[in-house]
């Protein structure tokens, strides 16, 4: 049975609440689940103390178990100093789409053309003097 360490979504409509729980992974979201470990409340502010209620002490016994956590979970576990998340990096992410390469080398060309009349009048000047 594969194991998970995930948030199932409670809370109503635009006002979430998760809980931390250990379940099948094969099981809905929202459905059945091992053992509740925690509590996250994402409305808080960061640095409240209850944002995130762990249970320590059972998380590290499901991991050791071979429990996987999913992503946000394991942010919460490294908070936690139970487990350690590499940090990731993408630096594709922030580099513009094909479509925006070329607006900007259209708005460059545009720019450069508006600038050049009035560039040259002024080199005339430099030159006769």
């Amino acid at each position: 049975m594969a194991l998970k360490l995930r948030l199932a979504r409670g809370g109503t409509k635009k006002r979430p609440f998760y809980h931390i729980v250990v379940a099948d992974a094969r099981s809905p979201r929202d459905g059945r689940f091992i053992e509740k470990l925690g509590t996250f409340n994402p409305l808080l502010a960061k640095d409240a103390e209850n944002r995130v209620v762990l249970n320590a002490e059972r998380a590290k016994h499901w991991l050791d178990v071979g429990a996987q956590p999913t992503d946000r979970v394991l942010r919460f576990l490294d908070a936690a100093g139970v487990a350690k998340r590499d940090a990731r990096n993408n630096p594709n992410k922030a580099v513009p789409g094909e479509k925006a390469k070329e607006r900007a080398e259209e708005k460059a060309a545009k720019l450069a053309a508006a600038n050049a009349p009035a560039e040259a009048p002024a080199a005339e000047e430099a030159a006769a003097e």
